[in-house]
């Protein structure tokens, strides 16, 4: 007899902020990358905040100054939930989109998978050398993955 599977709970919102992506693309982005990573229970909050929030989180919890892109947080609980907070910047996004010549949607899905994997505990190193890390290139697997989606 099998273990039924359960979806895992995605919850997407807004802080004041206009997001380029639809919340039910978030929240499915979220699943897909959960369930492709074999999470079988899972609660995570997706929550689109401002440059000013942005900033205060990233001061408060990674002692860095000004806002960032991403920043997520995760554990699991004792029966095995994985449970994750992903704070994601929109006016970070477009300045980086802008950077790299990607349009906004894309560097939002990158965002939504990115910090996914870190709410599952996946890192890579400072600067340069994350794109090239087995992280980076798992993300991006799934970044084209729901891009051609």
């Amino acid at each position: 007899m099998s273990t039924p599977t359960v979806e895992p709970t995605v919850a997407v919102q807004s802080e004041g902020v206009r997001v380029a992506l639809a919340r039910a693309r978030v929240a499915t982005i979220v699943q897909g990358v959960l369930r492709a990573e074999t999470v079988r229970s899972a609660l995570v909050s997706v929550t689109f905040v401002t440059t000013r929030r942005m900033a205060a989180l990233h001061a408060k919890h990674l002692a860095h100054q000004g806002p960032t892109d991403v920043i997520s947080f995760g554990f699991r609980d004792t029966a095995g939930t994985t449970i994750g907070d992903i704070y994601i910047c929109p006016a970070v996004a477009r300045t980086h989109a802008r950077a790299f010549g990607r349009p906004v949607c894309e560097e939002l899905v990158r965002l939504v998978v990115h910090g996914t994997l870190h709410v599952l505990g996946y890192d890579h190193p400072a600067g340069e050398a994350r794109l090239t890390c087995p992280m980076w290139r798992r993300q991006e697997r799934y970044v084209r993955r729901w891009l051609a989606a």
